[in-house]
């Protein structure tokens, strides 16, 4: 089904894109046409992402860029759109933290607020010009059930994927008559290479065992695979998504609606 969603003939920024997430969409977005620029903190995984690409036949390019820090993110969006049109921004940059309210410490939360909020809004910051100018775009970004269910110990990171359900709205009504869409999708747990870290560190020798409890938590019974994240991302910046923006869709196994 998802070969019917193509983006033949579109740029596309996937920050974040080097690793889990990131990585399926960006791979995806390039099996269906796109011309796909990863841009990731860690440099060299987003060049091994898109020689992964190459490899198979498609266009993709590696930048290695804070997306945390402004002057970085204009550098490498500038470099992007002197190529050419950017179509197509998805972010999907993010950490995670443990701790709720009166045990999150004023440098912890900023830190989360800078990676997991800032670097959204300086992605978005430095290409909704040129898609002003350029007859519009589509903007994509990760949010979280975490955002509507307020999951316990994750004050922060709570706040911050609420956060970015928030400014997709003000995005989407904001630019809508430049023919700019904007969507947040709010995923809970996918299983990625960030999920078999926190495992392996926080309860070594008892990974399965509490990779079957985390799978539990979503009435479906496991967690997503990142391809099954990124079909829906492919859906909504697809030409056949033409009437959907200011919108957060939940991708989380009925975890929003079925618990209880």
């Amino acid at each position: 089904m998802a070969g019917n969603f193509r983006l033949d003939g579109k740029t596309a920024v996937v920050s974040g894109g080097a690793s889990g997430i990131g990585r399926a969409i960006a791979l995806l977005f390039a099996e269906n046409g796109a011309c796909v620029h990863i841009v990731d903190l860690a440099r060299e995984g987003a060049e091994k992402v898109a020689q992964e690409i190459i490899a198979t036949g498609g266009k993709a390019f590696g930048h290695g860029c804070d997306a945390g820090d402004e002057k970085q993110v204009e550098k490498v969006f500038g470099e992007i759109t002197a190529q050419g049109r950017l179509s197509v921004l998805v972010n999907t940059v993010g950490m995670s933290h443990i701790g709720n309210l009166d045990n999150t410490p004023p440098e912890d939360f900023d830190r989360v607020m800078r990676v997991n909020v800032r670097s959204y809004y300086n992605s978005m910051r430095a290409s909704i010009t040129h898609m002003k100018d350029n007859g519009g775009g589509v903007i994509l970004n990760l949010a979280s059930v975490a955002a509507s269910l307020g999951h316990a110990d994750r004050f922060a990171y709570t706040a911050s994927k609420g956060a970015i359900v928030a400014m997709t709205y003000s995005v989407a009504r904001d630019y809508i008559q430049h023919n700019i869409r904007c969507n947040c999708i709010s995923p809970a747990r996918v299983h990625t290479p960030f999920v078999d870290g926190y495992l392996k560190k926080n309860y070594p020798g008892h990974e399965e065992e509490w990779f079957q409890k985390l799978s539990k938590t979503a009435p479906i019974g496991r967690m997503a695979e990142p391809r099954e994240i990124a079909s829906l991302v492919l859906f909504l910046c697809s030409d056949e998504a033409g009437f959907i923006t200011g919108c957060d869709y939940p991708i989380d196994g009925g975890m929003l609606h079925l618990h209880g």
